[in-house]
């Protein structure tokens, strides 16, 4: 399975809780692995690592939004499309807490998935929030 791949499986569980309530989301990551499209080869393994990144972006949910919150010019969290917020926070995340993703790769990456699942504006939005979150950490852009 790709990185591009494991990163929209997330992005789609990530998706999931914007409709469910915490204690329906268990039920949602059974049904997801169970669907066979969503799944279909998706290794043990894979499905684990995929399961501990949503986890872990779950986790670190409150930061991630101020994170977003704080940068986010003109922008609300609950003003914000669905599809947009969750590869902003997916990417905020491994911007911030994952230092095996570089940060122009995990901004890469947000951008095209949203050119799939987003809207026409999507990847010039998330690209411009992103661009800002790294640069208002002083981080390099690599």
């Amino acid at each position: 399975m790709s990185r591009r791949a494991q990163r929209e499986s997330v992005f789609k569980l990530l998706f999931r809780r914007e409709f469910n309530s915490d204690e329906e989301m268990p039920e949602q990551l059974r049904l997801f692995f169970e669907d066979s499209e969503e799944s279909g080869n998706i290794s043990d393994e894979g499905k684990e690592e995929i399961e501990e990144k949503y986890g872990k972006i779950v986790e670190h949910m409150e930061e991630i939004d101020k994170i977003i919150s704080d940068n986010a010019q003109g922008w609300t969290i609950p003003r914000m499309g669905k599809v947009d917020l969750t590869l902003i926070r997916l990417a905020v995340y491994e911007i911030t807490f994952d230092d095996a993703v570089p940060n122009l790769v995990a901004i890469d990456e947000a951008v095209e998935i949203a050119k799939k699942f987003g809207g026409d504006s999507s990847p010039s939005f998330i690209n411009g929030v992103l661009a800002k979150i790294v640069n208002a950490s002083g981080e390099s852009n690599e």
